[in-house]
């Protein structure tokens, strides 16, 4: 486990969400990121969330509809890594499996991917 502040960690998702292929974010049209300390329901085991319609499930999406949305979870990312790098990497990773999600691409095909 390592400590960080909320600040200094979401710094550091926004450097990664920087880092990421244009190709990958370019399509991210309505949609925003957050950090939060953890999920609703308190636990340590998820990463990440994304919340919103998929891409391949719409029919229509225009004004008026609310962004999707994908959350970034702060405790259990420093509750599962031991150092610096590795939670640039387990940041890396949650990001492309939330951003994989709002394409349409399920956990079975993101665990298939080394991606879950």
């Amino acid at each position: 486990m390592i400590e960080m502040d909320a600040d200094a960690f979401e710094d550091l998702v926004a450097a990664e969400l920087d880092a990421l292929p244009d190709e990958m974010v370019a399509g991210l049209d309505n949609v925003v990121f957050v950090v939060e300390d953890r999920p609703e329901d308190g636990g340590l085991e998820l990463f990440g969330l994304y919340e919103g319609l998929a891409l391949t499930e719409r029919d229509r999406y225009g004004l008026g509809d609310l962004p999707d949305r994908i959350s970034v979870y702060r405790e259990p990312h420093l509750h599962a890594c031991d150092d610096l790098e590795q939670l640039k990497d387990e940041i890396h990773t949650t990001l492309i499996h939330e951003i994989a999600h709002f394409y349409g691409i399920d956990d079975s095909r993101l665990h298939d991917l080394g991606w879950a």
